[in-house]
Order: C-alpha cells, then sequence, then structure tokens
C-alpha cells in the first residue's frame, strides 16, 4: 500500500509518501480500504513532536472508507460494509488494520468525505456541550476557534439546545460564514480582546459554558470570560503553549473539566457508539453539516498539513487516497 510516513519528528516537511507493506487482518480487526482521512488537530502535533509506533510510522486517527477483509472472530461488520474507523495511528494510508469495535456504519445516503469528519470532531464537541459541558437551554457558550472542526460542530449543536453562541475565529469572514451554522456574535481574537467582547455581550455575567481547544493564554483568558459557576470544557492545546493559570477559579466558584474522547470511548464505549451513530444518523438526514474547507492527495499530506498550520482552513482538510 501507498502511504504518508515520517522516520523522524517535525515540520511537514518529513512527510514521504512510500510503498508499505499491507497490514495484517487481527481476529477481532478488519482492513479498511480507505476512501478520505480526516485530518486531526492531534496528528499535525504527533507529526511535530508525538510518539512513533514504528519507523517509519503512519500518523492518523480517523479515516473513512470500505471494509476489506474481516477477521475471524467479527460477526457484525462484512466485507464491503461503507464505515467510518478511529484508531490510535495509521490513517495516512491507503489500507488500515483497525478493531471492528471502531468502525461505525455509514447510512446511505452519508459520503466518505463527511463521515471522515464527524466521530471525533462531532463526538467531542458533545461531550464538550452536554456529558462534561452540563449545557442546559437558555445558556451562553462561548466556542473558541469556532472555524475549526470541532468549534462547528460545538456552534452547530450548542445553537440546535438552544443556547445562545458565541465564537472566536481569526477573521471576519470567518466569523460571518459561521452565522449559517448557528453562530448568533462572533468575536475577532486578532482585533478584539475576546474577555471584554464576551463580558458586554452578556451584560457582564459572562459565558455560562466555554469550550477551549486552544489552552495557555487562551484558557486563562476563558476563565476571565465565565460567568459565576460556569464551566469551561477544556479540550486541547492547539495553541502550543505553556500551562495555564487557573487561580481565578476559585473567585467564581468555576470549573475547568479536561475532556479526552479517546478516553471516554474506552471507558464508556456503550455510551460512546450510540452518540457517534446518533450524530452520524443527523448528518445524513442533513440536520448538522461537515464542513470541508479543502482535499488533498494523499501523496501531498506535507502540503495538507502545512495548510492546516498555517491556521487558514475554515471545517475540516480531508486527504484522499
Amino acid at each position: 500500500m501507498k502511504a504518508a510516513v515520517y522516520s523522524e519528528t517535525g515540520a511537514p516537511s518529513v512527510f514521504r509518501y512510500e510503498d508499505l507493506p499491507d497490514p495484517d487482518c487481527r481476529p477481532g480487526g478488519v482492513i479498511v480500504e480507505i476512501k478520505a482521512i480526516g485530518i486531526q488537530g492531534g496528528d499535525t502535533l504527533n507529526r511535530l513532536g508525538g510518539m512513533m509506533a514504528s519507523r517509519p510510522h503512519v500518523v492518523g486517527y480517523q479515516a473513512s472508507g470500505i471494509i476489506k477483509q474481516v477477521g475471524d472472530r467479527v460477526t457484525d461488520r462484512h466485507v464491503g460494509d461503507r464505515v467510518v474507523a478511529t484508531m490510535a495511528f495509521g490513517s495516512h494510508a491507503e489500507l488500515a488494520s483497525v478493531p471492528a469495535g471502531s468502525t461505525y456504519l455509514l447510512p446511505a445516503s452519508l459520503s466518505f468525505e463527511s463521515a471522515a469528519g464527524v466521530p471525533i470532531e462531532f463526538g467531542t464537541a458533545a461531550d464538550c456541550l452536554f456529558e462534561f459541558g452540563h449545557l442546559q437551554p437558555g445558556e451562553t457558550v462561548l466556542v473558541q476557534a469556532g472555524g475549526g472542526g470541532v468549534g462547528l460542530a460545538a456552534i452547530q449543536l450548542a445553537k440546535r439546545a438552544g443556547a445562545t453562541v458565541l465564537a472566536t475565529a481569526s477573521s471576519d469572514d470567518k466569523l460571518e460564514r459561521l452565522k449559517s451554522f448557528g453562530l448568533d456574535h462572533g468575536i475577532n481574537y486578532r482585533t478584539e480582546d475576546f474577555v471584554a467582547r464576551t463580558m458586554e455581550l452578556t451584560a457582564g455575567r459572562g459565558a455560562n459554558l466555554i469550550v477551549d481547544s486552544v489552552g495557555g493564554k487562551t484558557l486563562e483568558g476563558s476563565v476571565a470570560a465565565l460567568a459565576y459557576r460556569g464551566r469551561i470544557s477544556w479540550v486541547g492545546n492547539a495553541g502550543r503553549e505553556g500551562p495555564a493559570n487557573l487561580g481565578g477559579l476559585g473567585q467564581k466558584n468555576a470549573s475547568v473539566t479536561g475532556v479526552y474522547l479517546g478516553a471516554e470511548m474506552s471507558v464508556n464505549a456503550d455510551r460512546c457508539r450510540k452518540m457517534i451513530e446518533g450524530l452520524l444518523a443527523d448528518i445524513a438526514r442533513g440536520e448538522l453539516t461537515v464542513v470541508i474547507d479543502r482535499t488533498f492527495p494523499l501523496s501531498d499530506a506535507r502540503g495538507a498539513h502545512e495548510y492546516i498550520e498555517g491556521r487558514g482552513a475554515f471545517g475540516r482538510v480531508l486527504l484522499i487516497p
């Protein structure tokens, strides 16, 4: 099979497009012939300096495709099934060997491209808002980095749940585009103080819930933008900054919950499966939307990662084998 690989971590230039042996099918797993790869923020962080399972390493947490082979112990998946799969690594390739339990059957009307942007993005957003964020109708939500995959999902889900939705983004153009997905008030973090603007938009109360995928100084600002007894769902360190000072939480009796969908998939697998299957069905019915910014050929994984790291993307960036 062809794969985008690297033997050392670093800038996107470490990628090489090479032939690798086809993966083996484990007794409890399946082989997926990949049709679309949804590049995650974690993929870029792993390439930059994460652990490598082997050398050369195939990075990647999520891809959609067609099951090509089924393990001896698998009874609920069949050759030809259309699925989206999550995995610890291995999505940046033509084939992936994954546990059968890590695959989700696709509704007939859902494209491979849209499916490649669902489980991690929408599942994470749903957990940030509901399972750990305890969002209630009528509350105000601030979504940091609203133009990203989790951000776009969170805006749609929060609006559907009856919240007033605020979001930050790096340009007025992105904020204008977010309005069609449920954004009530946009904040350009390059030209505005998002804490002051949040307080202004909430008549000095602050946001009840903040979804923060940026971390660092932005997370410190999120604490300042919280309402009394507010909650933060902290879901990453996309800003690649050092630890945040969260000393202001106590003055507001507020809380920060670290959210990691991968752990929840392992510990509470049944709940997560039902949630993600429901989200896939909602997207297939057109109730929610996966926004695809650009697609790149798998052979240009370098270009795709460079594009993402340029912070100009609005929605998902995909690789197509």
